[in-house]
């Protein structure tokens, strides 16, 4: 089965998942950042705290303590971590485009990438969540999810690198945000709802 097939397959089985949910491009970053190692309906709550306090912008939390910034994103988990992580973010995003989210909507995939992968705590999967989902560049994002199925249909070995996984999705598929951000998502779905890490559900897979 090729990766054109099984976005078909996947697609004509889930249908749109409308991925990422968010209010603005800085609210995905964010998330991109909360989501590590916690479920997305933690992230929310701890994006809502942020919205409650009204302090979901750049600025406002670039402004705030950090002490303060964790107990905020509290639901997420490891929020000392977190905040630590988002802290080191914002100083980039201060520092190289004067917090506007615009001004790296000018900047190329591997400079934005380069510089992405230089703040501590952002490895391959967030830097290319937010360039993906955020800034709309074309690059595809993998995570476990996408490993564990290409894996189990013998479409890369189970100790592929990231960017050769990546390069697998760039060079089979035509070049496109939309195409990125629907197979990622649909992945996602398929991961959560079918292709377990325990138990999988691979007679009723819809990639069968």
């Amino acid at each position: 089965m090729n990766l054109v097939k099984v976005y078909k397959k996947l697609y004509l089985s889930f249908g749109p998942q409308y991925w990422w949910p968010a209010e603005s491009p800085f609210e995905v970053m964010v998330g991109a950042i909360l989501t590590q190692n916690t479920s997305w309906l933690n992230v929310r709550k701890a994006i809502n705290n942020l919205k409650q306090h009204k302090l979901l912008t750049a600025r406002k939390l670039y402004k705030i303590p950090e002490k303060k910034l964790a107990l905020l994103i509290k639901p997420a988990g490891y929020y000392n971590i977190k905040a630590k992580r988002l802290k080191a973010f914002l100083d980039f995003l201060f520092k190289h485009y004067r917090g506007e989210i615009q001004h790296m909507l000018h900047a190329n995939i591997p400079t934005l990438r380069r510089q992405l992968l230089s703040v501590k705590g952002i490895g391959p999967e967030t830097a290319d969540s937010i360039l993906l989902y955020a800034l709309e560049k074309p690059i595809f994002v993998v995570d476990a999810y996408t490993k564990r199925m290409l894996a189990r249909h013998n479409l890369i070995k189970e100790d592929a690198p990231y960017e050769k996984i990546q390069k697998l999705f760039m060079r089979n598929l035509k070049k496109g945000v939309k195409l990125f951000n629907e197979y990622h998502a649909l992945l996602v779905k398929l991961g959560k709802d079918f292709c377990h890490k325990s138990k999988p559900k691979c007679d009723i897979c819809p990639l069968k």
